[in-house]
């Protein structure tokens, strides 16, 4: 079920919102809360009661399965951090199987765009002082994925979003 589809302008802002927060906090200390990633899937479970029962709703249930064990996986060989993982787990539960793939498709391009600009940003003459408070601008640091995820995910919501929307067909 195409739950960012069905969801209310409301609830689709607040999702919004808090991929927004999680981007700036992973981009400023290299960490996502866990409560961001918890009220994500709270929303999604929101949008299900205010939409009513729906059939296809395993679609939803088995992506973000399927997600969190790859990811799960992932993060024990330290290829990604938990909070990516938890973030990309819950934002998941958004999306059925036929937008899932494309969903993973954009936070990949979004992540390799934001890994060269941060490499850009990095080759810029900070003080000391700015890169010990920014742990975005450390030269060989780690790339906070949580801004390429919310970026994909905002993305992708946007685009489901306006594609189906009646005013947008001719």
């Amino acid at each position: 079920m195409k739950l960012l589809l069905t969801a209310p302008d409301w609830l689709a802002g607040f999702l919004l919102l808090l991929l927004v927060l999680a981007a700036i906090q992973d981009g400023w200390r290299l960490r996502i809360s866990d409560w961001i990633s918890g009220l994500i899937a709270i929303g999604a479970f929101a949008a299900l009661v205010l939409d009513g029962p729906i059939s296809g709703l395993w679609q939803n249930f088995l992506l973000f399965t399927a997600v969190l064990a790859i990811g799960t996986f992932m993060f024990g060989r330290g290829w990604m951090g938990g909070g990516d993982i938890k973030l990309l787990s819950a934002s998941a539960l958004w999306f059925n199987l036929s937008d899932g793939w494309k969903l993973l498709v954009a936070i990949a391009i979004a992540g390799g765009i934001e890994a060269l600009l941060i490499i850009l940003v990095r080759r810029m003459p900070w003080s000391d002082a700015t890169r010990g408070k920014v742990l975005l601008l450390r030269r060989g640091g780690p790339i906070p994925y949580g801004i390429a995820i919310a970026l994909g995910v905002a993305l992708m919501g946007w685009w489901l979003r306006v594609w189906n929307s009646p005013y947008f067909h001719f």
